[in-house]
């Protein structure tokens, strides 16, 4: 399970961190409210925000980081039963992790739908709308056309709903990476896990749940993302293939670097972040 926080490091900020959070940098677009630029009713009315926004958000923007590829590798290996990610980034669809074994429970911009006939247009052709600075409307009934991300207001993808029953009862450690568990229904998943499944938590803040003295079963590892995937590597014996698959990946991207070390041995190398924009990663659901 992920959020925000595995892609910080590629210069996607989180939502609510002060002077470079999303909610921050929504500001210049005046809205009512910085959350209403992803309120259905507020899309339908005034649909240019969202779209000035998408232009610097759409995928290929950035590019993966360790986390990223060292959730392909878990794949790779079989280890991967299944990866929940809040985000809409795409940044796992770019590190080459299959479409099968994601649930993107925020939606996706890979695909898009007209809100009023429910024409579906191709990725291409919202990006070409996106980049020309049209407003996307539908060739058969002039209806807007919406990426599917899922906003206040909408229901959570099928997959969503679907698969975790079956999952949770074949994970034996659950992995929670980059966020606080503060957005529903996302974070219920966590309470899908078998009782002697193991759950980790990697985050730069703490969850009282996970942190309790009195919690015998969870593990709160506090810090940068990056650097707990790089720990967990060299643990395992995989550093070696770590770096050799971010170095094979990064030769598809122009721009920027991502770190191809851990911390402890390379503080020189950490990532630079791609451009100062303002940038969503992950849709925050209200409860």
């Amino acid at each position: 399970m992920v959020g925000a926080g595995i892609s910080t490091s590629a210069g996607i900020p989180d939502f609510r961190t002060p002077g470079s959070g999303l909610y921050d940098n929504l500001q210049k677009y005046n809205l009512p409210h910085p959350t209403d630029i992803f309120e259905l009713d507020y899309f339908i009315e005034n649909p240019k925000p969202f779209y000035a926004l998408a232009k610097e958000l759409y995928p290929g923007n950035f590019r993966p980081t360790p986390v990223h590829y060292f959730i392909r590798l878990l794949n790779e290996k079989n280890l991967l039963v299944r990866h929940y990610t809040q985000n809409i980034d795409s940044l796992e669809r770019l590190a080459g992790l299959p479409e099968e074994k994601m649930v993107e429970a925020h939606g996706t911009f890979h695909t898009n739908h007209c809100l009023e006939c429910g024409l579906e247009f191709s990725k291409e052709w919202m990006k070409e709308k996106i980049f020309s600075d049209t407003i996307p409307l539908c060739d058969a009934c002039n209806g807007i056309v919406k990426p599917d991300i899922v906003f206040f207001g909408e229901g959570m993808p099928d997959k969503f709903y679907d698969m975790p029953a079956e999952d949770f009862k074949n994970c034996d450690l659950l992995i929670v990476m980059g966020t606080s568990l503060e957005v529903y229904p996302f974070a219920s998943l966590v309470g899908h896990a078998e009782p002697n499944c193991l759950r980790v938590l990697i985050n730069r803040t703490s969850i009282d749940k996970f942190g309790s003295p009195t919690n015998k079963r969870d593990i709160n590892f506090i810090g940068d993302c990056d650097d707990a995937v790089w720990k967990m590597a060299e643990a395992l014996g995989w550093s070696d293939e770590l770096k050799a698959l971010i170095k094979k990946e990064g030769s598809k991207f122009e721009k920027p670097k991502v770190r191809t070390s851990d911390n402890k041995h390379n503080d020189d190398k950490k990532p630079k972040t791609s451009r100062e924009v303002p940038q969503s990663n992950q849709i925050e659901k209200k409860s």
